[in-house]
């Protein structure tokens, strides 16, 4: 992983599709000092609570073969929608000058996804991504994983 740095006040956001962590450098450049700005959690319901759809079927135009539709996978949509959420929130935070700069650390599929949902000024404000699951981390060892 490549050295990280951040400026005093830069943000670090740390999530996965369920929780997210807002941490703020309030320590220097060259050594940073992380705290909880904010917590983002999404509860778990059970899938059952999500939806109830049975997979579809689908009849050939031609002949009488039958095909299965895939199952709409509901904590995959939850997740998204949450990651999305984020993104917007993360975003008026940018416009409202609360930081400059962003590192965002998350699994290669959550960073798929608030890559496609960040918008130009976030885009800018993001310094470096590192893919990782860190969220389950506390903070002191998160620091340690991203600056030491």
């Amino acid at each position: 992983m490549p050295e990280l740095r951040i400026d005093k006040g830069g943000w670090i956001v740390v999530c996965d599709g369920a929780k997210a962590l807002v941490l703020e450098n309030t320590g220097a450049r060259m050594r940073p000092s992380l705290r909880t700005r904010e917590v983002f959690e999404q509860p778990g319901p059970k899938t059952s609570e999500l939806g109830t759809d049975k997979p579809g079927r689908s009849f050939s135009s031609v002949g009488s073969q039958r095909s299965a539709v895939e199952q709409t996978d509901w904590h995959e949509q939850e997740e998204e929608r949450f990651l999305r959420k984020l993104a917007a929130h993360l975003d008026k935070a940018v416009l409202a000058g609360q930081t400059k700069s962003l590192i965002v650390v998350a699994p290669p599929r959550a960073l798929g996804v608030l890559r496609h949902t960040f918008t130009e000024h976030v885009r800018r404000a993001v310094e470096a991504e590192v893919e990782k699951n860190f969220v389950k981390m506390p903070v002191h060892e998160i620091e340690r994983h991203l600056f030491q």
